[in-house]
């Protein structure tokens, strides 16, 4: 069965606040251009008396990176739209500096000058690119820019005036910069909120399901090991109702670690919870890295199975840092977990000690009946170690949902998932176990 998460390793959804950058990205970029056409013939009229050349220079630099924002807000993601938008912000104040040499000729038009009309959409392009800080300042040199333009250049104007036309261009821009600044920041919010709430939803379901294997387990305990252990303290030998008996308890208590009749089943948030939670009972600094793809959210995965891939990742995580130290240097440690409709994929990397499989003890059992053991009894289950001396060590855990498959063999490939090594034996992250 192969797992449909690995075909799409490094999709994920896309976060509120990267949704909420990418349309107000599209917005801007597409009122930034059609103002741009509507201001056109202005532009025309108040540039005949300067060098076409100039004209052709100051334009394109002032409103160039409004269309390209919105395709980009289009097609990409986040990281190129807020750069695009800081290119479109500077090139409208660019303009408004490069109107200057021409600022006589061209206020003799009637109105006020295009660059000083349409401040507005440069202040609303800083605001999608930068902090909020910043896209203050550059609305406070936007803004001040006319008034104080009128201020140097005509007697006739007045400190007030040019107060006043800061204050109107101010007004209304800090309004647009406001609405931008307070929907970013609800974006983040939503994300931040979102993934407390799996984070929660995944404790909850982790607490519900160790609460009904502890009662499954505790019934199990009472009506037959408890029963099997007074039976044979009553015989004084062995016999075959008595070996019977103890042959059923041993299925039952085995039973127990893969079990599939809890009820409730997981989503992809709560089973990366499982894991999470596994991973820092053992070390809290060790990096944990979803990736997703589109069909995330079919995932149903049971407690059961859960537990058994957070159990065997810990015991991965343990092994690593306790054998996998290199002198005069930090170790560095990684996982990675890939969660799609399909099933889970886990990856614990370190760089560390590494190890030869071929030189562990055969009575070792940890990766045998920890790791190795725990995942080949998980129906759907598999995993697999690769490691050589000095070049680290990785521990991949597979869960492939048995109803999504097309062939009935397991995460891993195979019928019974084993070990990459073929061995059952080698130790596990960091080139050994503990025993």
């Amino acid at each position: 069965m192969t797992l449909s998460v690995v075909r799409s390793r490094n999709a994920r959804p896309e976060l509120a606040a990267d949704r909420v950058v990418r349309r107000f990205g599209l917005v801007i970029g597409l009122v930034g251009t059609i103002a741009a056409v509507l201001e056109l013939p202005e532009i025309v009229v108040q540039h005949r008396p300067i060098p076409l050349i100039w004209t052709l220079i100051t334009v394109p630099i002032a409103f160039g990176m409004l269309p390209v924002l919105a395709v980009v807000s289009l097609v990409a993601g986040p990281r190129l739209v807020r750069p695009v938008a800081g290119a479109a912000a500077l090139g409208y104040l660019a303009a408004m500096a490069l109107v200057m040499p021409y600022y006589y000729e061209i206020v003799e038009a009637p109105g006020l000058i295009w660059a000083h009309r349409l401040v507005m959409i440069g202040v609303l392009a800083a605001a999608l690119a930068w902090r909020p800080w910043l896209a203050g300042v550059y609305l406070i040199v936007t803004a001040a820019t006319p008034g104080v333009a009128l201020y140097l250049m005509f007697d006739e104007t007045t400190v007030l005036s040019a107060i006043d036309s800061f204050a109107r261009q101010a007004g209304l821009c800090l309004l647009f910069l406001w609405c931008v600044v307070y929907a970013r920041a609800a974006g983040v919010r939503v994300d931040r909120e979102s993934a407390i709430a799996g984070e929660r939803a995944a404790a909850v379901a982790g607490t519900a399901a160790r609460e009904r294997e502890r009662a499954r387990f505790a019934v199990l305990i009472h009506d037959a090991v408890l029963s099997t252990l007074l039976d044979a303290s009553r015989s004084g030998n062995t016999s075959p109702v008595l070996r019977e008996q103890a042959r059923r308890t041993l299925d039952q208590l085995d039973a127990t670690r893969i079990s599939d009749t809890d009820l409730g089943l997981l989503d992809a948030n709560s089973a990366i919870g499982f894991l999470r939670a596994a991973l820092h009972e053992v070390n809290s600094g060790i990096e944990l890295t979803v990736h997703r793809d589109g069909n995330e959210s079919e995932l149903r995965m049971p407690p059961a199975a859960a537990g058994s891939l957070a159990a065997a990742l810990g015991e991965a995580a343990r092994n690593s840092l306790r054998h996998a130290v290199v002198p005069g240097r930090m170790v560095r440690r990684e996982v990675t977990v890939t969660v799609g409709a399909g099933g889970l994929l886990v990856v614990l990397r370190d760089d560390g000690a590494g190890f030869e499989r071929s030189s562990v003890p055969a009575d070792r059992l940890g990766i045998s009946a920890s790791i190795l053991g725990r995942m080949r009894q998980l129906p759907g289950g598999a995993g697999f170690v690769e490691s050589a001396p000095g070049q680290g060590t990785t521990v991949t855990l597979m869960w492939a949902d048995a109803g999504g498959g097309d062939d009935g063999t397991d995460a891993g490939g195979s019928e019974n998932g084993t070990d990459a090594g073929g061995s059952e034996n080698g130790p596990v992250a960091g080139g050994g176990e503990n025993g």
